[in-house]
Order: structure tokens, then C-alpha cells, then sequence
């Protein structure tokens, strides 16, 4: 699917304002610019963006409630999801922070242009969250394209107060990965196929306890 057909169904699909879509288009402007010295993102996925980074990551919008106030984004990387959901929220006027997370000097600095640019609700802080015993603070947390399951869970456990929601983005071998993670850990989630993928799927972690 061309760029110009991917971004008239995320349109449709979403139904963001046309101030949004200008956000987003910058957004992508400068990521691909900027991924020719920071390899941001793959250079094999830049021509399905929209659908592929974009859209998969505007969907998490429709899970969070309109009374959670913080989302923590873990390996931020390019800005997917936590940079959409900003954008996504201030299209929808609802008071959501976003604060992301990454280890890579490089990227924050690139994440911290892109908050300052479109001025987004957002802040984003350069750390490696093993390395520290700091706790995770917010009201939901992300995590997509980061780290396997297994370690995933285990960050839960060991980093998050008060467990409310930590949304999961599984691929082709999510269920596999799952039905592995069941022989370790007690896990109550929601799932949810990608809009994006049938293989897909992002699950909602609402509580976790290890066996």
C-alpha cells in the first residue's frame, strides 16, 4: 500500500483533526530524515510507516480511560507508541502525560526535539531501568518492540507500585510466548488483536503474581 492510501485509512480509521494529521506528517518527516544517522527504525519498515509504526501504535489510545493521567513508555526507541499517544491524546483533549523511557543518549535527545516541536504533553528521560532500583511510576505503562516476554514480567514485577494496566505488544509467536509465561507466573490480562495484524496482538496486564 503507498504512503498516500496508508495515511487515508489512518485517517478514516481515527478521524483525527487535520491538525493532528499535520503533527503526525511532521513526525514522520523528521524520523525519516533523522534515521539516515541514528537508525531509528528499520529501513525496510519506513515504507509501510503509516500502518506498520503509526497506526499499530495510535491504537493503544482507545484503551487508556479518560482518568488515567500517566503513561510510561519503556525503550521508547523511535517514539512508538509513547510519541503517538501523545499526539493521539491532544487530538482527543484528554490531560495525559506521556513520559518515555530509553537508554540511548541519541534517541532521547531525538524524542526531547520531537516533544519540544510539536508541543506534546510528554517528557522523555535517558535511562537504563536495570540498572537502577528506581520504580516505574504511572497509571499505565507500554512496552512495544523492547524486550522478550519473560523480561518483560519480570520488570513488572520487580519496577511497578500498583499495577493497573501495562499494554504488551506481541507478534507471531505471542501466544507460544504466553502459554510459556503461564508455567512461571499467574497473569490476569485482557488480549486484543492488532487493527494492524492478525498475527498480532497487545495484551493488557492488570495483575501478575509468580507461581
Amino acid at each position: 500500500m503507498d504512503r498516500n492510501r496508508q495515511i487515508d485509512t489512518f485517517s478514516r480509521f481515527t478521524k483525527v483533526s487535520r491538525e493532528t494529521l499535520s503533527s503526525l506528517i511532521k513526525y514522520e518527516e523528521i524520523l525519516i530524515n533523522s534515521n539516515k544517522t541514528l537508525n531509528l527504525i528499520g529501513k525496510s519498515s519506513i515504507p509501510q510507516i503509516w500502518e506498520r509504526h503509526i497506526l499499530d501504535s495510535f491504537q493503544v489510545i482507545d484503551f487508556i480511560h479518560k482518568n488515567d493521567k500517566l503513561v510510561t513508555d519503556i525503550g521508547s526507541g523511535a517514539g512508538f507508541p509513547g510519541i503517538v499517544l501523545a499526539i493521539a491524546a491532544k487530538d482527543r483533549k484528554i490531560p495525559l502525560k506521556v513520559n518515555l523511557i530509553d537508554k540511548s543518549r541519541k534517541k532521547t535527545i531525538f524524542l526531547g526535539a520531537i516533544i519540544k516541536k510539536l508541543k506534546l504533553n510528554a517528557e522523555v528521560t535517558c535511562e537504563n531501568i536495570f540498572e537502577n532500583k528506581k520504580k516505574l511510576i504511572g497509571d499505565v505503562f507500554v512496552a512495544r518492540a523492547f524486550k522478550p516476554l519473560p523480561i518483560i514480567l519480570e520488570l513488572i514485577n520487580n519496577k511497578t507500585v500498583n499495577l493497573k494496566k501495562f499494554f504488551i505488544f506481541l507478534g507471531k509467536t505471542g501466544k507460544d510466548e504466553l502459554l510459556e509465561a503461564s508455567k512461571s507466573w499467574d497473569i490476569e490480562y485482557k488480549k486484543r488483536v492488532s487493527i494492524t495484524s492478525s498475527d498480532s496482538t497487545i495484551i493488557e496486564v492488570n495483575k501478575l503474581k509468580k507461581k
